[in-house]
């Protein structure tokens, strides 16, 4: 049964419910739903005879419901035969034809509300279904037409006639207000301004005095139409044919429409429009949206799409301004890389792409401190280093609408690959440039930069590797694992989701190759038969052979909360490890990390004069976990890690007044919390004993404070402080009740850095590339080190291809480990060779001085050459 049939009934069961009227003179022929407070509901009498109005009323069934409110009880009135009466809202602002019988009450509806006329209780007559769907008559005037004028209690939507908003000038009679003929628009004898003079060379219009916002007068130009725009942007593109020949002015223009475009307006077609040229919130384009001046002419052939490229000296965003409004091409001169893959943009709220020119973009405090100077110029080189690849329609679920080939084995697209052949106009909305694609490509296309590999280049090297994968909320519920403390399950939603995360995973981990790995947001459900680390390893070890089978390290009953969880979370750290290469060397250990807690009105913050107190805030973080390992007769012991995330809030956050908003440090909410974490790890792990490895979802980026604090931070040379976050307890105990400096680092050594440089990454978010997962060393396991390498199998691929299918509609999934999570694992490969023993010396034989003593020599000395041989 279709949504239509399934409403109506719905609608005959409500009416069947409802007590109602045989049959009624009286009935609804008009229906305003206008702006603000304009509604009125026009009545019709029917009859011979004056009607008495005592006992009716006009009730509404808000927003679905099917139970009705009053509105306006039309007792003391009457409504005088075949003739009309319009009951209006009291704060209407509507002028009635002279004649018209009016009355004023308190009548309020809106969109969505069906509306009935009803006496003694029993529905005589009703407009809109009950219940009445989301939006049903918004915005409109709904008139009944001639030939229906009976009646009815079920309403019947073929029998009204729909008119724009607040059309207002039929009220009181029953005919159709004409439609006044608007005189067709004309070109003839205007003025034609070529568009690029529209444009100009600057930031905005020339037109467009400085201040304003539009042009004074209007002005006239003529182009053939490159695109149409039918819902990203209302209205359509003009260009040139010939233009300018100037790289500094566009040959295009947007004009805008606000409505869908007339059919005659196609690509290809001359028009001729007329309005006012507006910088609208960065896009210039011609207004005709009031007056619709327009003129269409002859049809022709779209102009010639322009290789897009950035010139020397000037940023992506100063090229695409030149190129606004513009039909463009995208070819291997335009150097556009992918800085995000074609996933959901949360500022225009829909799936696109990002690219960026020469590079995927990098975030600022990957590569340097925040507020630096270098960080604050790296900030503002990226936002002008942005376009987005739209389609003009939001895409369904898993179709990028100008890539049909998209799949995921072969027509993938990575961040790094380059973009080519794509046209399409450059458009500006959401305060960034938007390219809107006009034709398709192919897998082809793109000029792959970093491409797939089946398995990490440290696979097999170094004689032990470490690795650490955040694992994407590994839940085991659906399989009839144990609920973890919240009860929550923030992983797959069916059978056959977890099944594939659970393949995807575990197709990644033995391809790693690694003799120990720490997981993060694996489900907090203990360490028994239903749990998760217990269902991932039982799978993991199907594929390995029995001498590379993987073991689950297991906290001690007394760190256990409630005797069963790691902590409260609903996530936490686990870790494995090749019992054939490595041994444990005692029981793991539970390492507490801070706690924020701050009763309400404890804090205050003061701004332009006002002081405020604090909300009630209660902040946590995720254990760690330890574990000291025997390689040989070499102690190494490894730290698993998850600190605070970036997007809750804090304490310090709403100190800052940057509890809505992101922290201008472009650190994160909960910057000081997580430094706090790192201060614990630090002093906790300084004195260990052997080899000290620290891996993990830090949470912070390369050089963020937490991950400064931990290895080379020196205050003496910082122009900024590091504090940790005030009101934190420790294992039920006052931590620091004010936030305190950090003078020194820790000293640990941060391996990617060490191999690679700072311009590293396992993560990508909002297109920023950089890494939240590390491996930090202390000196001695520093020297160990053979090779370190973040496996680009998720940060770089697109989040359709994971496991979840709630945003990828019918796109197919695959097995393979791309994607099997959205942070890259990173893995260490260690140097641990196994000890050389000394051959024993063979015991040399007693000379007796004959002929025998000299032939038994001999006779040895063959044998055990003979021994050798073998």
């Amino acid at each position: 049964m279709d949504n239509v049939n399934k409403l109506t009934a719905i609608s005959l069961a409500v009416a069947a419910a409802l007590p109602m009227m045989a049959s009624a003179d009286v009935m609804i022929t008009e229906y305003v739903e206008g702006s603000a407070n304009n509604k009125a509901i026009e009545l019709y009498n029917s009859g011979d005879t004056a009607i008495d109005l005592a006992g009716y009323k006009l009730v509404r069934y808000k927003d679905g419901a099917t139970i009705a409110s009053d509105m306006v009880a039309l007792d003391g009135q009457s409504i005088a035969p075949k003739a009309t009466k319009v009951i209006l809202n009291s704060s209407a602002v509507i002028t009635l034809a002279q004649g018209v019988d009016s009355y004023s009450g308190s009548l309020s509806f809106n969109g969505g509300d069906a509306v009935a006329l009803v006496k003694d209780d029993a529905v005589v007559d009703i407009i809109g279904d009950v219940p009445t769907p989301t939006g049903w008559g918004l915005d409109v005037t709904l008139k009944r037409k001639l030939d229906a004028l009976v009646a009815n209690t079920v309403f019947n939507a073929a029998q009204w006639e729909q008119l724009p908003k607040d059309t207002f000038s039929g009220l009181g009679s029953l005919e159709t207000p004409a439609e006044p003929e608007v005189p067709l628009f004309s070109c003839s004898g205007a003025k034609i301004v070529p568009i690029y003079q529209v444009q100009g060379a600057g930031e905005s219009s020339p037109y467009v005095p400085e201040g304003a916002f539009e042009s004074e007068a209007e002005v006239t130009v003529r182009g053939i139409v490159t695109a149409r725009g039918e819902s990203l942007f209302k209205g359509f593109y003009l260009q040139e044919v010939k233009g300018d020949n100037s790289p500094y002015t566009s040959d295009g223009v947007f004009v805008f429409l606000g409505e869908a475009v007339p059919e005659a307006i196609q690509p290809g077609v001359e028009v001729c429009v007329q309005g006012k040229v507006k910088e609208y919130f960065g896009l210039t384009q011609i207004d005709i949206k009031a007056d619709k001046k327009f003129e269409v002419g002859a049809k022709g052939e779209v102009p010639v799409a322009a290789p897009f490229y950035v010139a020397d000296g000037e940023t992506l965003a100063q090229a695409l301004e030149r190129y606004e409004g513009m039909n463009v091409a995208l070819d291997a001169g335009s150097d556009l890389k992918i800085s995000r893959t074609f996933s959901y943009d949360y500022a225009g709220r829909r799936n696109n792409m990002l690219v960026s020119y020469k590079e995927p973009l990098m975030k600022s405090t990957q590569l340097y401190p925040a507020l630096s100077a270098e960080a604050t110029a790296l900030v503002k080189s990226n936002l002008e280093n942005q376009l987005f690849i739209e389609s003009d329609y939001k895409p369904a679920d898993g179709v990028i609408p100008y890539f049909p080939d998209f799949n995921v084995e072969t027509g993938y697209i990575r961040v790094g690959d380059q973009l080519t052949n794509l046209q399409g106009v450059i458009g500006y909305s959401y305060g960034a440039y938007r390219l809107v694609a006009t034709n398709t490509i192919t897998a082809g296309d793109f000029i792959r930069g970093d491409d797939r590999t089946d398995a990490p280049s440290v696979a097999t090297k170094g004689d032990l590797r470490v690795a650490s994968f955040n694992v994407l909320n590994f839940f085991n519920d659906v399989d009839g694992g144990d609920t973890n403390p919240s009860g929550s399950n923030r992983g797959a939603l069916t059978l056959e989701e977890m099944v594939l995360q659970r393949t995807k995973i575990v197709s990644a981990i033995t391809a790693m190759n690694a003799d120990i790995v720490g997981l993060m947001e694996i489900a907090n459900n203990g360490f028994g038969e239903k749990s998760a680390i217990k269902n991932l390893v039982d799978a993991l070890n199907e594929k390995q052979t029995p001498e590379n089978a993987y073991s689950f390290v297991e906290i001690t009953y007394a760190d256990k909360y409630d005797g069963k969880y790691f902590g409260t979370d609903a996530i936490t750290v686990g870790m494995l490890y090749r019992g054939g290469k490595v041994t444990l060397a005692g029981a793991a250990q539970a390492i507490e990390t801070p706690e924020q807690h701050a009763s309400a009105g404890s804090v205050t913050r003061t701004k332009d004069g006002k002081t405020e107190t604090n909300p009630g805030n209660d902040a946590y973080q995720r254990h760690s976990l330890a574990q000291t390992f025997k390689i040989h007769d070499e102690s190494l012991t490894v730290v698993v890690n998850h600190l605070k995330s970036k997007g809750s809030g804090c304490l310090e956050d709403w100190a800052n007044f940057e509890e809505s908003v992101d922290p201008a440090d472009q650190q994160g909410k909960c910057n000081a919390f997580r430094v706090s974490a790192a201060k614990v790890l630090g002093e906790m792990l300084k004195d260990v004993k052997g080899d000290l490895l620290i891996i993990g979802d830090m949470n912070a980026y390369g050089m963020e404070d937490p991950i400064r604090v931990l290895t080379d931070f020196d205050a003496s040379k910082s122009d900024r402080d590091i504090m940790t976050a005030s009101w934190t307890t420790l294992d039920g105990k006052v931590f620091e009740r004010q936030g305190s400096k950090i003078e020194k680092g820790y000293g640990l050594i941060n391996l990617n850095t060490k191999a690679h440089g700072a311009g590293t990454y396992s993560y990508s978010y909002n297109g920023e590339l950089g890494n939240l997962d590390h491996a930090l060393a202390n000196a001695s396991l520093a020297k160990r080190l053979v090779d370190i390498e973040d496996w680009h199998i998720n940060s770089v691929e697109s989040n359709l291809f994971e496991y979840g299918k709630k945003f990828s509609g019918d796109l197919a999934k695959s097995e393979n480990a791309f994607s099997a999570s959205d942070h890259d694992p990173v893995i260490v490969a260690l140097s641990y060779p196994a000890p050389v023993v000394p051959p024993k010396p063979e015991p040399t034989p007693k000379d007796d001085g004959g002929a025998l003593g000299y032939l038994g020599l001999v006779l040895m000395s063959l044998f055990g050459l003979q021994r050798r041989r073998r």
